[in-house]
């Protein structure tokens, strides 16, 4: 099997297609029914779009974190970043009166900057991207109090019309990130920057005695992926209506939790946003089940871990079918 998406299409085997996506609905699909039949009102379209509407941020931060670990990197930041940004989102509404579209482009900004700091000084200096955004976590946490004053703001409807915009009782923020999997999963497996993100991954020194510069390519990663994350600021500022310094808390173990459940190899080389997309469904799925069974959230944590943990032991058993097929 080859490393990524970057196979899929006509030269991908049949049974690498069911290895990668059919096992991961499989499980969706189980989960989904288990649920319906030991809770109330799961089967419903109204529940359905309600965990729909959940996830567009998981979404937008899963999408970046699987580039990011394509290229066999990491991304620690993603959760105080976001909430740095959704800082500067609030502070340039409810403080500097700026209208909306300024407001998200400054917000915007901000993240893609972070992005591409955390990537100039991993690359300038060659440090463990580990340790650089683990550094950047603090910071932008920060950062996100300082311009704050560690004070939620409330936006209000200057904001709200983002979320509260909806198709088919679909909010446009999940909308907007289902338009971002689907040209993030194009790009992959579609275009040369797909190709050579897979080929870094696998063997960094070969892309580079190849006459290929790895650098501005992981730096574009980086850069993309602070954008998306800013990008998940402006959708959780929207459905909140108000500008938490701590939000994110937490939510980079959740994108790298959809991204592995998904398949992502955390040494890089192999990863599908498609995949990841269906890990950030099993989550939320997983989520409001137990939720509607009335489970405290340790339970919701412990049972997660579990599926991570589990994830894992059975994609290394996937990777042994999809060689002997």
């Amino acid at each position: 099997m080859n490393n990524a998406d970057t196979t899929s299409g006509s030269h991908r085997a049949w049974p690498a297609w069911i290895a990668d996506y059919l096992g991961l609905t499989l499980a969706l699909g189980v989960l989904v029914l288990a649920f319906g039949l030991t809770t109330r009102n799961f089967l419903t379209a109204d529940n359905f779009r309600a965990i729909a509407n959940q996830i567009p941020a998981a979404l937008l931060l899963a999408t970046g974190m699987t580039y990011v670990l394509i290229v066999a990197e990491i991304d620690l930041s993603v959760g105080s970043v976001l909430g740095l940004c959704t800082a500067v989102l609030g502070v340039a509404l409810a403080q500097w009166g700026w209208p909306l579209g300024p407001a998200v482009a400054l917000a915007l900004l901000a993240g893609a900057g972070c992005g591409a700091f955390n990537g100039l000084v991993s690359l300038r200096w060659r440090l463990p991207s580990f340790i650089v955004t683990l550094g950047m976590l603090e910071m932008a946490r920060g950062g996100a109090h300082a311009l704050s004053g560690s004070r939620t703001q409330y936006i209000g409807p200057a904001v709200a019309g983002i979320a509260e915009t909806h198709v088919l009782g679909l909010s446009l923020p999940f909308l907007l990130a289902l338009t971002v999997v689907i040209l993030a999963h194009l790009a992959l497996t579609r275009t040369v920057f797909g190709r050579y993100l897979v080929a870094i991954g696998t063997n960094e020194e070969a892309v580079r005695l190849s006459g290929i510069d790895p650098g501005p390519i992981k730096l574009a990663v980086f850069g993309l992926t602070g954008l998306l994350v800013a990008l998940a600021a402006v959708v959780d500022t929207s459905r909140y209506q108000a500008a938490n310094p701590n939000a994110g808390s937490g939510f980079e173990l959740q994108a790298i939790a959809a991204a592995v459940i998904g398949g992502t190899s955390l040494l890089g080389g192999r990863g599908s946003v498609l995949s990841t997309f269906l890990g950030v469904l099993i989550i939320a799925v997983l989520n409001a089940g137990l939720a509607a069974l009335g489970a405290r959230d340790e339970t919701k944590r412990l049972v997660t871990g579990a599926v991570i943990v589990t994830a894992v032991i059975l994609d290394r058993y996937r990777q042994r079918l999809v060689r002997v097929a």
